[in-house]
């Protein structure tokens, strides 16, 4: 039976971060409420002069072990799971001198903050707490009598409520506290399973599987704003981008703010800064324009002129940090998002011009090669895949036509496959000189990918003066094999020289043949990058 009202009388306290700890307890101390300490946290509140039973001479036994055993006792978890108005659960607490403990505080060894330090293995295991998991659920599971605090951020909610309730705290706050205690523990656990899966090269399809987070950041809404959302940070040793980013000015990141500077980040990764500079531009979480160049202005500029209509708005990665010339140039138009490594004093000072422009530097960036997972919900489960995680510097290139391609067409055709892998399906790009001239995206027939995409590429020739479309001498990259052979004979129409696609078509030998027929290179890479 759950009660209204449960009055706290003894505390039990045994965190790992100590903030606040001290004055919270001497506020309880001054509500008559008695403590119970283990450890550290003893030695901590002893020392600022506060009356506090240990642990140990609660259970009569010491801790022991280096401390891995000094809760695990029936004194402890009597105290906690004992239904107060139970006779015999009442019974068998003053048959074993065990005293009801009201309210729990502990937080968790840091298990998280350990693997992304990415400490050695036995630091990591030491950290995983085993009393406190047991502790939290215990007091959570009996919340209709205990309260129990797993954030430093409540300790003022429970001295406001037990101050306004005469010692009292209501059963709509412990319900909230036990529902809290266990996703922290959901969570915790979450982190060391996937981090034990990484470390002891776990493969393959696992009969369970959890996912846990730390709030980071309440957003306003989702992608609409009937939807709620929230961006959460997954333990484990970070990978540069919007997790790792200072935002120095502009307004809050919007879901979809996240979600579009996530892809042009991974985006530009793709192109190492110590070859070239590189900018992507991102708009509803596809490439409207990428381009490498001798200098981040001049990739930008390239970037830009590839679809500067869809830009407007959108979000700018840079692969090297942001200096004032290429600043300068990206303030021209309106920009939701810049997003870099790092950035100069001067770059950051152009910008703090732009009030709601918002700056985020990550610090590094990710690594395209890096293993990892992608996660995404349908009606009743989750999807679970690994990273695409291949580039294109690591795929064999397969001649299939009787011309090879150039070494100018090589070279474009790697950076088109960069992009394209960054392009959500169906995906055509064209590219020459180390930027895109054309990008088409997201249709539901390869063919008409190209189309747009060439669509596009007359677009930028007719905004140039130009009376060849930008396609004419391109290469073309298709994230998947051309089913048919419309969709290149679309390619070859526009002007495309070379075509770069991972084949596996039951129609290859046809595509091959109107490649050849039509004078085009081409290459397979036996990879596909579908991005749904």
């Amino acid at each position: 039976m759950s009660h209204d009202q449960a009055r706290v009388s003894r505390a039990l306290l045994s965190v790992s971060d100590k903030t606040g700890l001290v004055d919270f307890a001497r506020a309880l101390h001054g509500r008559g409420i008695a403590l119970v300490s283990t450890g550290g946290t003893h030695r901590t509140l002893t020392e600022a002069g506060l009356p506090v039973t240990e642990v140990s001479d609660l259970t009569g036994f010491p801790e022991m072990m280096d401390g891995r055993v000094k809760t695990l006792h029936p004194a402890v978890h009597g105290g906690l799971l004992a239904i107060r108005d139970n006779p015999e659960h009442q019974a068998a607490l003053a048959a074993h001198g065990i005293g009801a403990i009201d309210l729990l505080v502990v937080n968790l060894y840091p298990f998280e903050a350990t693997i992304a330090a990415d400490r050695p293995e036995e630091d990591c295991i030491e950290n995983i707490d085993i009393g406190g998991p047991a502790m939290i659920r215990a007091a959570a599971k009996n919340h209709a009598d205990v309260a129990v605090v797993t954030d430093v951020a409540d300790y003022a909610t429970i001295l406001d409520v037990l101050e306004s309730g005469n010692g009292m705290l209501g059963l709509d706050l412990r319900r909230r506290l036990a529902q809290k205690a266990y996703t922290r523990t959901a969570a915790y656990d979450a982190a060391i399973s996937n981090w034990m899966a990484a470390r002891f090269g776990v493969e393959g399809p696992q009969p369970y599987r959890a996912f846990g987070g730390s709030l980071a950041q309440g957003l306003r809404y989702g992608e609409n704003p009937h939807q709620s959302a929230a961006f959460y940070r997954t333990p484990g040793v970070p990978r540069a981008g919007v997790a790792t980013a200072r935002q120095l000015q502009g307004k809050e990141l919007s879901f979809n703010n996240f979600n579009d500077t996530d892809a042009a980040y991974e985006c530009v990764a793709e192109f190492d800064p110590a070859r070239t500079a590189a900018v992507a531009i991102i708009k509803h979480a596809n490439p409207c324009g990428v381009a490498e160049g001798a200098s981040l202005l001049v990739a930008y500029e390239r970037a830009l002129a590839c679809d500067p209509v869809s830009a407007f708005g959108g979000i700018v990665a840079l692969n090297r940090a942001l200096d004032g010339e290429a600043a300068r140039k990206i303030v021209e138009i309106f920009t939701e998002v810049i997003i870099a490594p790092d950035a100069t004093e001067e770059a950051i000072a152009i910008l703090a011009a732009k009030k709601n422009l918002r700056l985020l530097l990550a610090g590094g960036l990710p690594d395209p090669r890096a293993a990892g997972e992608t996660v995404r919900t349908l009606s009743g489960g989750l999807l679970v895949q690994g990273r695409d995680a291949v580039v294109v510097d690591d795929m064999p290139f397969q001649v299939v036509t009787k011309r090879a391609p150039t070494e100018a067409e090589a070279s474009d055709l790697r950076f088109a496959y960069r992009v394209a892998k960054h392009v959500k399906s169906n995906a055509i790009v064209y590219a020459r000189g180390g930027a895109t001239v054309g990008v088409g995206a997201g249709q539901m027939s390869r063919v008409d990918s190209s189309r747009i995409a060439a669509w596009k590429a007359r677009e930028g020739a007719d905004r140039l003066g130009l009376a060849d479309s930008l396609a004419k001498g391109a290469v073309v990259a298709s994230d998947a094999f051309f089913p048919f052979a419309d969709g290149l004979l679309a390619a070859a129409e526009a002007g495309a020289t070379a075509v770069i696609q991972p084949g596996g078509s039951m129609r290859d030998s046809d595509v091959i043949a109107a490649a050849d027929e039509a004078g085009l290179a081409m290459v397979f890479t036996g990879h596909r990058h579908f991005r749904h």
